[in-house]
């Protein structure tokens, strides 16, 4: 267990000297920043259009005017977590590369393996020292995102809201321990660096970017602002019956979507914030039943990345991996 801390140590003090590391956090602070601003500016253009629309009634003295546009302060995160979904992820990817890149570049991996260290101390420590550094990240990120909301989206924050954030913020830190400890694994495995680094790279695009996006597309709902049955004025229990004519076709759009880990995420974190509208102003209690699926299987995905990266950095696969 000393092995292990000393390991985990060793690893937080060379990302504290790590310049691109906090170059690259900085980076995720500002895009979550900039996004909150882009949110509450498009709010307030809706407000705009919606306050020349009413007194256009007034003064032509017909029709009843429409609910106000509301602003729903954690909604303004919508930005932050699909950057943290993208950008994020690559930058995991990028560092559990790194922490074992760097030990082959320098030499230093030789020298650790001629001490007499537990078997798992050296993935352990690493896997263990990058978590709490993804800890700290979130926390700071989290504090970004609601002083944001708060500052340039003009938002009140309550209790329920601050509860809200905490528990995405935990499912977060899981989504980017996942995409380390899996880079993590990869890069002990590779005979080479340059093909560890470009499997981890294939693995974000496929499941990050192309399967999400293909199942997007596939829906036809998605294609129309706003959704396409309300822009048509369909109701929803037409709307359901249409759906049921094409239930074979969106159960393989579904599966697609959900063969994603992102999506899990995606659609976990969306709920919990109210991004998505059906969960928006619903009881934390009654989005956690119904996103229970998806924390089960980030969750589960979590712990076996990191089982993965434990299991695959050994002396023997570091020894017989090296470049």
């Amino acid at each position: 267990m000393t092995d292990l801390f000393t390991v985990a140590g060793k690893e937080l003090l060379d990302l504290r000297r790590d310049r691109l590391f906090v170059i690259l956090i900085s980076f995720l602070a500002v895009v979550i920043f900039i996004s909150v601003a882009v949110g509450a500016a498009d709010f307030r253009s809706q407000l705009e259009a919606y306050n020349r629309y009413v007194a256009d009634l007034t003064a032509s003295g017909t029709g009843v005017a429409p609910a106000a546009p509301q602003l729903f302060p954690l909604q303004l995160l919508r930005g932050g977590i699909e950057y943290l979904e993208i950008i994020g992820a690559l930058f995991a990817i990028v560092l559990g590369y790194g922490t074992i890149a760097k030990e082959k570049h320098r030499g230093t991996l030789q020298l650790f393996l001629t001490r007499p260290v537990n078997r798992f101390a050296f993935a352990g420590g690493k896997v263990a020292g990058l978590s709490l550094v993804w800890l700290v990240v979130v926390v700071i990120l989290t504090a970004v995102s609601i002083g944001a909301v708060v500052t340039i989206g003009g938002g009140t924050v309550t209790a329920t809201d601050l509860a809200r954030v905490a528990i995405t913020a935990g499912f977060v830190w899981f989504y980017l321990v996942f995409w380390t400890a899996l880079a993590v694994g990869l890069t002990s495995l590779s005979g080479r660096l340059s093909s560890a680094l470009i499997v981890a790279l294939v693995i974000w695009l496929a499941f990050v970017l192309v399967i999400p996006q293909i199942g997007d597309t596939m829906d036809p709902d998605n294609q129309v602002p706003g959704g396409l049955f309300a822009a048509l004025q369909i109701q929803k229990t037409d709307e359901l019956a249409v759906l049921a004519q094409f239930a074979g076709f969106d159960g393989i759009r579904n599966g697609l979507e959900v063969s994603s880990i992102t999506k899990h995420f995606e659609r976990l974190s969306f709920a919990l914030l109210g991004i998505k509208d059906a969960y928006n102003q619903q009881p934390i209690p009654v989005v956690l039943a119904a996103m229970l699926p998806y924390a089960i299987t980030l969750t589960a995905a979590t712990i076996a990345s990191v089982i993965f990266a434990t299991a695959a950095t050994t002396r023997r696969t570091l020894q017989r991996t090296q470049s």
